[in-house]
């Protein structure tokens, strides 16, 4: 059975005044793509589809160095649009992001409901996955990650978007949709 392999972008350098989906990895965050690496080393992917943001293309491109398999960048599978919410504090983040979930049909953070964000994403993985032969990895981002968890595999978002570490990974049967392994707890 196929697998798509959906991980979440490496730690990034977090810089108040620049807005997120701009955001570049941290010396941390590069140093735990290796670890990550070795971990994806057993799945028949042949390359890595990445999301165009800055984190998730320099995690893809130290993965894809390591494991030697090419990188590319995929439409559509950014983050959640937040593009015009200012930095917060982690306790109003989380909060806000806990009703994200919980309101999908209502815009309650950024430009796009949740619905929005993952009938984009959802379309995107499908495009990409009619496209591969064999597992399919793609780096993304986590609320977008767990948006998809949600729909096809039935879980609770929030609590796969609070249990992904920076990086992470999940893993799906392509089909049935059933999570049958990943990195931070799954």
């Amino acid at each position: 059975m196929r697998k798509l392999i959906l991980i979440k972008h490496a730690r990034p350098q977090v810089d108040p005044d620049v807005s997120s989906e701009n955001w570049t990895l941290s010396e941390e965050g590069r140093q735990k793509c290796t670890p990550l690496a070795e971990d994806l080393r057993g799945f028949d992917f042949a390359s890595i589809v990445s999301s165009s943001e800055p984190k998730a293309i320099e995690t893809a491109q130290i993965i894809g160095q390591l494991l030697a398999k090419p990188v590319r960048t995929g439409n559509d599978l950014f983050e959640h649009d937040r593009s015009n919410v200012p930095h917060m504090e982690s306790r109003e983040f989380i909060s806000m992001v806990a009703l994200f979930f919980k309101e999908p049909d209502r815009l309650v953070l950024g430009n796009e409901t949740a619905d929005e964000a993952y009938e984009r994403f959802g379309a995107a993985v499908d495009e990409i996955i009619a496209a591969e032969k064999g597992d399919v990895a793609i780096v993304t981002h986590g609320t977008v990650l767990a948006l998809l968890a949600e729909r096809r595999a039935k879980q609770d978002p929030f609590a796969i978007w609070r249990r992904m570490g920076l990086p992470s990974f999940l893993v799906m049967e392509i089909g049935s949709w059933k999570i049958v392994g990943g990195r931070d707890r799954f």
